[in-house]
């Protein structure tokens, strides 16, 4: 691949457009807003000039609904000889571009599986897909000179390739990513008007799962819209858990002890479910969870503290495998959770006191 054309210049068209003028490739910028290819350009993502001819390859990088519609147009302009796109809604996308009459061989719907909360081409960067799982959903008439170029853009961006059909993955992120944004926004709902006195005693465990709640919601709108079938069917499967928390929770409110005995049968039953679920989501580098062994040192919020420690932990010969950070509530400190093997933890904290980190039990 020479030359590539980048339609859509936010965060995931810039981040790609990032990594390909990285390595080599001479990449133009295309979007319906002009000032941000201009911005991407700026940032080193390639040109704002149009190519004076077709490309090796298109890469689509609009919201879901709007992709068909750019690929149909950039097929009737013979912009590219391959047309890729990075929607987060495969089968949808594909449907409609052979309603609206386009070339299915010479097209490949992808899917970086990886983002920000934050939009725009100024929080693009060219790893943001290092390392992560990148869906390509192949079909048997797409051309093999398009397959090897989206096997080529996932090798420049330094992702990992994962074949799947175009439903299925709609099935899949509608589990592992809409529903969870959805249930994310969801409970950070409840704070909207909640007590002032009430948020001030938000922890990390509300933090986690509120993170993505920030996420622009015009976007997430777009999504939804064009993946509504999948998302609902497992919210329909998490709204019947739902109802057995609560009737298992007003059961824990009776007087009577048969029916409190159910209601902590069901609240156990969900506990027990949830963390049998939480095992299976794939730990460091994909590969399954391990059983850390987890640090936790009171770090104060100054400049240079957190690469103090983490020196500190390399001194003591201590692969750091993950790490946390607690923000202690109207303090200008935190707790700073280093995940290690469980082998390596009494040596990590005898060395970490030795140089004077206060270890939290």
């Amino acid at each position: 691949m020479r030359t590539a054309l980048v339609v859509g210049t936010g965060l995931i068209g810039t981040s790609v457009a990032l990594a390909l003028s990285a390595r080599g490739v001479r990449v133009h910028l295309e979007d319906h807003d002009p000032d941000q290819p201009k911005t991407a350009a700026a940032l080193g993502a390639g040109t704002d000039e149009p190519p004076a001819g077709a490309v090796d390859l298109a890469v689509v990088a609009v919201p879901p609904a709007h992709i068909a519609r750019t690929l149909a147009a950039l097929q009737r302009r013979g912009a590219a000889r391959g047309y890729v796109d990075v929607g987060s809604v495969k089968g949808g996308p594909r449907r409609e571009l052979a309603d609206l009459g386009g070339d299915l061989d010479s097209y490949l719907g992808t899917h970086p599986m990886s983002g920000k909360e934050r939009s725009g081409p100024l929080a693009a960067t060219a790893d943001l897909f290092e390392g992560r799982p990148w869906v390509l959903t192949p079909t048997p008439g797409t051309d093999t000179e398009v397959l090897n170029l989206a096997l080529e853009l996932v090798a420049l961006c330094r992702a990992v390739p994962v074949v799947m059909d175009a439903d299925a993955h709609d099935r899949a992120v509608a589990l592992v990513s809409h529903t969870p944004q959805l249930v994310s926004s969801l409970v950070a709902a409840r704070l909207e008007d909640a007590a002032e006195s009430a948020v001030r005693l938000s922890g990390q465990g509300l933090r986690d799962v509120t993170r993505v709640a920030a996420s622009d919601p015009r976007m997430w709108l777009d999504i939804l819209s064009t993946n509504p079938g999948p998302v609902a069917d497992v919210l329909a499967a998490l709204a019947g858990d739902l109802d057995e928390a609560v009737r298992s929770l007003r059961a824990l409110e009776s007087a009577d002890e048969a029916k409190r005995d159910v209601g902590f049968a069901g609240v156990e039953d969900l506990l027990r479910r949830g963390r049998a679920g939480q095992d299976r989501v794939p730990g460091k580098h994909g590969a399954a969870p391990a059983a850390y062994e987890t640090v936790a040192v009171h770090i104060s919020d100054r400049p240079g503290e957190l690469a103090r420690i983490f020196a500190d932990a390399g001194s003591a010969g201590v692969n750091v495998e993950d790490v946390r950070i607690e923000h202690a509530t109207g303090q200008q400190a935190g707790l700073v959770q280093l995940m290690v093997e469980p082998t390596a933890a009494p040596g990590l904290i005898a060395a970490l006191r030795q140089r004077g980190w206060p270890i939290r039990q």
